[in-house]
């Protein structure tokens, strides 16, 4: 695996964006950038390859593709493939690190005079960050602002530096995550993973108690120290997540959102909704709904 570690004391630029969907079947054609571009899988496989590597970008990946290097389909994709994309220069040098030398600038994010890592991103050529849907939520933001043609063209490209800073926070936190946390912390990366499979699904306090061999009433008060979060709360923030993915990038109904992820009732789910985003999923809709489309 490698990582581009890029320099953003100032924003990068924003070139161009949007969202490619294909009603045929369809290959990426050649061809060489003069600038990065990041794709975010939304549904079906792109199958991509750069230099010798050969890539399958599903639903909630994420692939960065470097200037200067060939890229093309190495085979057809399916009807209905598509993506977020998006294409930046960085301001200066970057370079691209090997695990080892992740491993290294990691490890320098402990010593308490370790300042200059807040001026750099480090993300990698291809993953799968835990919460993509907050990458998503930011590519709304980007493609909303560039649609409606602020007067402040810098807009386009602070937001684009902001989800470059969503990627290697997610990179670094799920790093930590798999790598470097005590047992009991480990535990508790494993229910969060479990929750998030089964969000769809009516998930209680009990149910997470009876899969992990706690006692409900321990559980909560253990995960509350580990995360800050009552465990119940925790659950729903994870659905509402995933709910405002679904209203910003999707046209499903308010009622089958609210069944997609696990509530049979949409006024509980609407209240629920309104609790921890202080506005309706129908205003949530509306605050992100310019996206630039194309097809080919």
């Amino acid at each position: 695996m490698y990582y581009l570690k890029a320099n953003i004391e100032k924003p990068v630029e924003f070139v161009s964006g949007g969202v490619f969907v294909s009603n045929i079947p369809w290959a990426h054609s050649e061809r060489v950038l003069d600038s990065f571009e990041i794709i975010i899988g939304i549904s079906k496989c792109l199958y991509i390859s750069q230099g010798n590597t050969e890539y399958e970008v599903r639903s909630g990946d994420v692939l960065l593709l470097l200037p200067g290097e060939i890229h093309q389909g190495y085979r057809m994709c399916e009807s209905g493939v598509s993506f977020f994309w998006f294409h930046f220069i960085t301001d200066g040098d970057y370079e691209l690190l090997d695990d080892e030398q992740l491993a290294g600038e990691l490890s320098k994010l402990n010593k308490p005079d370790s300042t200059k890592y807040f001026s750099e991103v480090c993300i990698p050529l291809y993953y799968a960050p835990s919460s993509v849907e907050r990458v998503n939520i930011l590519f709304q933001q980007l493609q909303h602002v560039v649609n409606s043609h602020y007067y402040t063209q810098q807009a386009a490209c602070y937001i684009t530096t902001s989800l470059l800073i969503e990627l290697s926070e997610q990179m670094i936190t799920d790093y930590y995550n798999s790598s470097k946390l005590p047992e009991g912390d480990k535990i508790i990366s494993e229910m969060i993973e479990w929750i998030r499979i089964h969000m769809k699904e009516e998930i209680s306090v009990s149910d997470v108690a009876d899969k992990f061999l706690y006692n409900k009433d321990y559980l909560s008060r253990f995960f509350k120290k580990k995360t800050g979060y009552h465990l119940q709360e925790y659950i729903h923030l994870m659905k509402m997540s995933k709910a405002k993915d679904l209203l910003t990038r999707s046209s499903m109904s308010i009622r089958s959102i609210a069944e997609f992820v696990g509530f049979h009732d949409e006024k509980y789910f609407m209240r629920l909704f309104k609790k921890y985003e202080n506005m309706t999923p129908t205003e949530y809709r509306h605050a992100f709904y310019k996206i630039h489309m194309n097809d080919h």
